[in-house]
């Protein structure tokens, strides 16, 4: 069963993927949230974002919508958490995709600013993240390379520790 934390962790991420805000994830909400981020970055980029958000949609719901109906509610997207601490590799496939749609500039390495174009894309607003990006940052270079994004990825969905700096992937939890 989801921790507490977990929940509150999972709750604010389903909350900016529901869109529409009907309760449910479904295809178009990942296909909203892709289009949002092509809008950002402007054009050339909105096939390889479209693929990866639903590359992660197929998997979701391949994992937890167990009636079938082409939606994922909160409760279920939770049952599927309280399993990733026993498959780490799925997690870990996740955040190969999402580092590959952040990495706007293909340099193998996330910035401070594409961390921060991320998080404003996910939330649909001003975000700031001046603060949160160097509790992120390990080893200290400026930069979060894919071994520390997958990390944080991990700790993120798996994990059930308040003061991990994963707890914070998607900006601060809300209070």
């Amino acid at each position: 069963m989801a921790s507490d934390l977990q929940r509150r962790k999972v709750s604010g991420v389903f909350a900016a993927m529901d869109v529409d805000g009907d309760g449910f994830l479904e295809e178009q909400d990942f296909q909203a949230l892709a289009d949002r981020w092509a809008r950002r970055r402007g054009p050339g980029d909105e096939r390889r974002l479209t693929g990866i958000m639903l590359s992660w949609w197929t998997t979701l719901l391949a994992a937890s919508d167990l009636n079938r109906d082409d939606k994922v509610t909160l409760d279920e997207v939770l049952m599927v958490v309280d399993k990733l601490p026993d498959t780490p590799e799925a997690v870990t496939a996740t955040a190969d995709a999402m580092f590959e749609a952040v990495d706007e500039n293909r340099d193998g390495l996330i910035s401070a600013a594409e961390y921060h174009q991320m998080i404003e894309v996910w939330n649909g607003r001003p975000t700031d993240t001046d603060a949160t990006f160097p509790l992120l940052d390990s080893d200290g270079d400026g930069m979060l390379s894919r071994d520390e994004f997958a990390a944080l990825w991990l700790e993120f969905w798996a994990g059930d520790d308040a003061e991990a700096p994963g707890t914070l992937v998607f900006g601060p939890l809300a209070v």
